[in-house]
């Protein structure tokens, strides 16, 4: 077995082996290789094993330093799943301890592998994330009953208000009422740039969807599509959503557009527990699935802690959410791109 740094040239036999892979996500695909070097500025380490010329695994690496935030190899920044995907176990640990190497190269004080399954059992684990998934039928009848009743009650009556959605091939819209969202709930938003490479990179495979009350924009979501899953990723309202319940609508629309695409499996994404946004998906009927965030340690003596939930940024996050959007928009990107 051969491992080293996958290049550009990788990119067609790196994605053949992810779309082939049961294991992998969308997160594992090369892209993001592009997106987030040029929408963050971090470092892409992108491991590939191969076997008698064949791709036996990839480890898709970016290297995060901020003295605000610390020193990291993640996989993968800003996507919720990551981590070694393998055809057997003996590459799985292979390229598990050419990343610890590569770690300790760069002085890093540790390596992060979100995964969706264990790897390396007696490596401490972050157990704040769950994430949320269940297979869909291809009937929107079957689907609306499958939605408990309360919640139900709430798309039946995003309908009856009318809400119309559309398909936007432009991130601005969804943007902006996504950048609002994060700024009310205390968070850092991204930069535009970064969702125009989203969409630059992924095409087809990245839909934005709209919602309008009246003609009006009131929510829009950012969703991926990867094999016969949908994962409806980056989403935001304005005020007036809720009062036609447009959230509610907006990811019912997702999943009706997703059925009839031949989507079978909606991924309702990561959620810390005890949250909002867990009991949302709750209330949708979906149960939690633990995510197993693995760390392996090299120069910290603990797992680093840049939750929310974590008590020593609850001063930032209550001021935070009396910025003006604008400005939120403007300072918000130098922050996050560190985040992670």
């Amino acid at each position: 077995m051969a491992i080293r740094v996958a290049g550009s040239e990788d990119a067609d036999r790196w994605d053949a082996f992810v779309n082939a892979t049961p294991e992998a996500t969308f997160f594992h695909r090369f892209g993001w290789r592009r997106v987030i070097s040029e929408a963050f500025g971090h470092r892409p380490y992108y491991l590939i094993a191969e076997r008698a010329g064949s791709v036996c695994g990839v480890l898709p690496l970016f290297h995060l330093r901020s003295l605000l935030f610390g020193n990291s190899l993640i996989s993968v920044p800003f996507c919720v799943y990551g981590g070694v995907v393998a055809a057997d176990s003996e590459t799985v640990r292979q390229l598990t301890g050419e990343a610890m190497h590569l770690a300790r190269e760069l002085k890093v004080d540790c390596l992060e592998l979100r995964n969706l399954e264990p790897q390396n059992p007696g490596w401490p684990t972050k157990d704040l994330y769950v994430t949320f998934r269940r297979e869909i039928a291809a009937d929107d009848d079957a689907n609306l009953a499958a939605i408990p009743r309360k919640q139900r009650a709430m798309v039946r009556r995003g309908i009856k208000a009318g809400l119309q959605s559309r398909v936007d091939n432009e991130v601005d819209t969804v943007y902006s009422m996504y950048a609002e969202s994060v700024r009310n709930l205390g968070t850092p938003v991204f930069s535009r740039r970064y969702f125009r490479l989203l969409k630059e990179e992924f095409g087809e495979d990245c839909e934005l969807l709209v919602i309008s009350s009246a003609d009006e924009p009131v929510s829009g979501v950012l969703s991926f599509y990867f094999r016969d899953e949908v994962l409806p990723y980056y989403g935001g309202g304005t005020a007036a959503a809720r009062t036609v319940s447009a959230n509610d609508y907006m990811y019912w629309q997702v999943m009706s557009r997703a059925a009839a695409r031949g989507v079978r499996v909606f991924d309702y994404g990561r959620s810390k527990q005890g949250t909002g946004s867990y009991r949302f998906k709750k209330h949708w009927g979906f149960e939690p699935r633990p995510l197993y965030y693995e760390f392996g340690l090299v120069r910290a003596d603990k797992m680093p802690d840049l939750s929310p939930a974590n008590p020593k940024y609850r001063l930032f996050i209550s001021l935070w959410k009396r910025l003006p959007v604008s400005l939120s928009r403007l300072v918000g990107p130098v922050l996050s791109r560190n985040l992670g």
